[in-house]
Order: C-alpha cells, then structure tokens, then sequence
C-alpha cells in the first residue's frame, strides 16, 4: 500500500475549514465544527468563548459611600465600647 491511505480522508480533506486568524497571520487550517464557522479551539464548541455581559465591571458595593460610612459607625461603636470597658478595670 505505498502512496494510498487506508482510511477514507476525502470528506475530512473537503470540509469547512475555520479561517480564524493565528499568531503568524495565517488563517486556522482545522475543520470548522458541525453547523459552526470556527473549530473547536477558536469559538465551534458548545459554551465556548466568553461569558455574556462585562462581569469583570461588576461591583461588590464594599467601597460604596454607604458602606464607608457604616464602617466608620462600626469602628467608633467598638472604640467607645474599648474605652468604656478600659474605665470599669
């Protein structure tokens, strides 16, 4: 079996191919997943890519003005409450 292969590769070599762009600036040379327009690796895959939305701008409200200011009550309820037990030795 010299110069053939064994395996019928003639759908593999004719599908769609990715096209997405590599670091060199070429174009991906792997097949695009079923029904996609990019393999598995550049975006083809099921749930793959980014989330939706910008979670990283998500804020967790602890630097809010509201909280700085609850803080500060905490901080001088806890001071008040040292000194007073530092009077009762």
């Amino acid at each position: 079996m010299t110069g053939t292969h064994p395996r019928n590769t003639a759908t593999m070599q004719t599908s769609p191919r990715c096209g997405a762009r590599t670091r060199d600036g070429g174009t991906c040379r792997a097949p695009a997943a079923q029904g996609k327009d990019r393999c598995r690796m550049h975006g083809g895959a099921r749930r793959s890519g980014a989330p939706r939305g910008n979670r990283n701008a998500q804020t967790h409200g602890l630097f809010t003005r509201a909280a700085k200011a609850e803080s500060g009550r905490v901080r001088l309820l806890l001071d008040e409450a040292e000194r007073l037990l530092q009077e009762l030795k």
